[in-house]
């Protein structure tokens, strides 16, 4: 297992969650909706995690983030710096987890990353311009 990174890397407070939402870009997929917003202050992504009370009870919600944390740090290396992330769980998620486990939430984060990638992109080339 990887060490996660210590309070570092995170979105922690709602206002930056907020500019995210409403000012990023989104992507989305069965499980999973992945925002993104530029920030050019930051040189590693920051990543803020969401899962509401539709997932499930407190056992099932924690379980999810836990899974979520993990698909995170093990697919950091493919988030660009320079942008803040959220990553919104749907309800579907749990049958995910619950089926597949790590393995699963990791693929279908990566899906969303894969996704997201061409909108960076032009994103960073607008910022440089």
């Amino acid at each position: 297992m990887k060490p996660r990174h210590a309070g570092r890397g995170r979105l922690t407070r709602s206002a930056e969650f907020e500019r995210v939402y409403r000012q990023g870009r989104s992507s989305a997929n069965r499980y999973l909706v992945l925002y993104t917003f530029p920030n050019p202050s930051v040189e590693d992504p920051r990543v803020g995690l969401s899962v509401s009370k539709r997932v499930g009870g407190a056992v099932q919600r924690n379980r999810v983030k836990r899974l979520l944390r993990e698909a995170v740090s093990s697919t950091r290396e493919q988030l660009d710096g320079g942008f803040d992330v959220v990553v919104v769980a749907r309800p579907e998620v749990l049958k995910l987890a619950e089926a597949e486990g790590l393995s699963g939430v990791c693929a279908a984060l990566e899906e969303l990353i894969a996704k997201a990638k061409p909108q960076e992109r032009g994103e960073q080339r607008r910022r440089a311009a």
